[in-house]
């Protein structure tokens, strides 16, 4: 089996504060992963493993699939987590000091299974496992009532909860922050109608940007809430230890500590809010990180930490 947990070698130390940042849905794209598996193996060799957990061949549908089956929740999580991981082969080879040295870890929303399955709370292959687990269970609830995510540009908490309460006052249905990403910089979470009017009236309350985010449901509030117990299910199936390095939990921005609060934290994380930006401040504060490194595909966490914390820390792309 295939784990994460860092390797020994004589590379030369660069900080001894790197923190690697990994993307979670929407950031997929046709064509992810294509060079990686193309000049790295170890990618390649990533992927063969999670097809045959998978049933499919995944690869090709991240390089020869449709548009709608790339975004489709069960195939994206698995996608992207495999994505992430292949990344980290290539970090390997370009620069196994940081591979090694990394102190601290964090992801947003799926890609928190990354993260905990680089810090070695989990194998590969049960990461695989997980993320299907978890995108059948979210694309399943997505299923039962159509809904989407919508994220808000250019307003605060104050002004995107005004904004969600005008929305309710409209369709009757309700709509609430899902992201916490950073300050002016949310998304929101509800049914399809209520989804659409957020786009009619946002800029008429103050927001400078509304736009749909490629997702198929409303991740992260109740809309989720029948993925639980399969989720839960399929955690108590797999072996989770203590990770070897800080992970940081989107649910609450502390620090993971037992297995026993893992699982019951990932069980949460799909009906309870991202606190991306608590988790990151803590982060930031507590442990004063001088690298950090997104790895897998997009770039939306620098971009993220780029308007939200300014230039000052810097931010290397792994892109799958």
């Amino acid at each position: 089996m295939l784990n994460f947990r860092g390797i020994c070698t004589k590379a030369t130390v660069v900080s001894n504060r790197v923190c690697f940042l990994f993307p979670g849905q929407g950031v997929q794209y046709l064509g992810m992963s294509k060079e990686l598996c193309k000049h790295y193996p170890e990618a390649r060799n990533l992927f063969n493993n999670a097809s045959e957990i998978l049933g499919y061949d995944l690869l090709h549908k991240c390089i020869h699939g449709t548009k709608s089956e790339i975004d489709s929740t069960e195939v994206a999580q698995s996608a992207i987590f495999v994505s992430s991981m292949a990344a980290l082969e290539k970090l390997k080879h370009e620069n196994i000091s940081a591979y090694n040295n990394c102190t601290i870890t964090m992801g947003l929303s799926l890609g928190e299974y990354s993260a905990l399955c680089y810090a070695g709370a989990f194998s590969f292959e049960d990461g695989v496992k997980l993320t299907k687990a978890r995108g059948k269970a979210m694309q399943s609830a997505s299923d039962t009532i159509e809904s989407g995510m919508v994220s808000i540009i250019g307003l605060d908490i104050d002004g995107v909860n005004n904004l969600c309460k005008a929305v309710m006052d409209i369709t009757g249905q309700p709509i609430s922050i899902a992201n916490f990403l950073m300050d002016k910089n949310y998304t929101v979470a509800g049914s399809i109608e209520s989804c659409k009017t957020v786009k009619e009236i946002a800029k008429s309350m103050g927001a400078r940007m509304a736009f749909p985010l490629s997702v198929s449901g409303a991740f992260h509030t109740e809309y989720m809430r029948p993925a639980v117990a399969p989720l839960r299910e399929a955690l108590e199936k797999v072996k989770i230890i203590t990770p070897r390095i800080s992970v940081i939990s989107n649910v609450d921005g502390k620090i993971h500590t037992t297995p026993d609060s893992i699982r019951e934290k990932l069980a949460l994380q799909v009906t309870t809010p991202v606190q991306w930006e608590q988790s990151l401040t803590s982060m930031i504060l507590a442990h004063d990180y001088e690298m950090s490194y997104e790895i897998g595909p997009g770039t939306v966490i620098n971009g993220l930490i780029t308007k939200g914390f300014g230039k000052s820390t810097s931010i290397i792309n792994v892109k799958a």
